[in-house]
């Protein structure tokens, strides 16, 4: 199952994704709930990492110590090594499980930490810390599940040091931010900080700060954000608009169909929210993005409810791996929910490209919403299908019984329309419907590659079991 994970969305229309790509199984839930993803199926999370499949750092550190004379690491050696890194890696998940009870508190600690001792960081900040609090645990929990693939969390890690530099972010800050994260973990751990726990946390740290200060550094002649003008601005639904932005045409932005950019508006300085690009790149170099207002959101409502043709925003980096070059087979289906349709509709666009190598695939999308009205991109949707024969568009109301089409949610719907051959599947949406509905995919069609925004902790603006916080 190919999966695509980087960033972490803070309302919905947000985009998260998830990435395993060829590094093999990664968590798609926490340990407790006991899921993983592996070549389009669903599997019960492994007790310990996969042979030789920690951090680079970790396992240099392990294999250092088991080598011999010669400074290699065989036989007995390799596997003592190899035993170490899946110690480290038990112990900094069952850390971080003991740690997420008490992960409001743990993170309030850390910022004051942090900031007595780095008192020039906090202007970094906004001045509400519910959000950072949020995303920083659930990016720290992201890392310890998925240590043992080391390329694709290498790729993440860079991407996060990267973006993070719009915020002013150099990688002068990483070194004491991981001391205060040490310290933060330490104080929590109580009679759990054993010497073999503290050496597992200060190897990751320590490769954390070293992956994310090379990105930074490596990034410095890029720009760290761009100017953007909003130059069309559709309101679909009383709290949805579609917006189209064009980037500054010194700064053009570089983006692969189904990524995601990071917004800010000049009414909310330093809070920024990322959104997904609902359309392929275009001469023009124009996006559209499709932005539901939440109550409380911050940067969503002011981007339905407060823009202007003419505005200026702030755009960060395009980012994220669940993107159109990542679909090969020529069967493909998509199933979108809500604004999750943005991502799916920038790869419909590149997959039906006259510039795309044949043969072009047949592809159906299952578009879901809870009423027709609901159903707010439909005509353009209906408008495709006529120009794209290869492309079927199917509507699914859930919450509504007198809808004379396909009717229910979107997990109980997709098993009925998985044509046989289906090689790709791409799901983008609400976490519960994104979870419920991979997994009868890969029950139905174990074959197929699975590409999908993961819900679960790694989506730490939203808690599990409720809906979108206000932000």
């Amino acid at each position: 199952m190919a999966i695509a994970l980087s960033g972490f969305g803070g309302e919905p229309g947000d985009r998260v994704t998830f990435d395993g790509g060829a590094a093999g199984p990664v968590p798609l839930r926490s340990a407790a709930e006991g899921v993983t993803a592996d070549s389009g199926r669903l599997l019960p999370a492994a007790g310990a990492v996969s042979s030789g499949n920690c951090p680079p750092a970790a396992q240099e550190a392990a294999e250092g110590a088991a080598a011999g004379p010669g400074g290699s690491c065989c036989g007995e050696e390799r596997c003592a090594a190899e035993t170490a890194a899946q110690v480290n890696s038990r112990l900094l998940r069952k850390s971080i499980s003991q740690l997420e009870p008490e992960s409001e508190h743990v993170m309030a600690y850390f910022f004051a930490t942090l900031f007595l001792r780095n008192p020039e960081l906090r202007p970094i900040f906004p001045l509400a810390m519910d959000t950072p609090r949020r995303r920083l645990f659930g990016a720290l929990t992201r890392y310890v599940w998925s240590c043992d693939h080391p390329e694709s969390l290498a790729r993440w890690l860079s991407e996060l040091a990267r973006d993070h530099r719009k915020y002013g972010v150099t990688e002068a800050h990483y070194r004491p931010f991981c001391d205060a994260l040490l310290t933060t973990i330490e104080a929590f751990s109580g009679r759990a900080w054993t010497p073999e726990m503290k050496t597992a946390w200060e190897g990751a740290l320590s490769y954390i700060a070293t992956i994310m200060t090379d990105a930074a550094h490596g990034a410095q002649e890029e720009p760290a954000w761009s100017l953007a003008e909003v130059t069309g601005h559709d309101p679909r639904r009383p709290d949805l608009a579609v917006l189209r932005i064009r980037p500054d045409a010194a700064e053009a932005l570089s983006y692969r169909p189904g990524q995601h950019i990071s917004i800010q508006v000049p009414r909310w300085p330093r809070v920024w929210r990322e959104y997904s690009i609902a359309n392929a790149p275009r001469p023009d170099g124009l996006l559209r993005l499709h932005v539901r207002a939440v109550p409380g959101g911050r940067v969503s409502t002011a981007l339905v409810h407060q823009t202007r043709i003419g505005d200026t925003v702030l755009i960060g980096r395009a980012r994220g791996d669940m993107t159109a070059d990542a679909v090969t087979s020529p069967v493909v289906v998509c199933v979108a929910g809500g604004t999750g349709l943005a991502p799916v509709r920038a790869i419909l666009e590149a997959l039906a490209s006259p510039g795309r190598p044949p043969p072009r695939p047949s592809i159906r999308l299952l578009v879901g919403a809870r009423r027709e009205e609901d159903l707010y991109d439909l005509p353009g949707l209906q408008q495709l299908t006529r120009a794209w024969p290869f492309l079927e568009v199917i509507p699914v109301v859930s919450d509504d019984p007198r809808y004379p089409g396909s009717r229910g949610t979107l997990p109980e719907v997709t098993p009925r329309y998985l044509p046989p051959g289906t090689g790709d599947v791409i799901i983008s949406g609400p976490p519960a419907m994104v979870t419920a509905t991979a997994e009868v995919v890969a029950a139905r069609a174990p074959g197929a590659r699975i590409h999908f925004d993961p819900p679960g902790p790694l989506l730490a603006d939203q808690p599990r079991g409720s809906g979108p916080p206000p932000t």
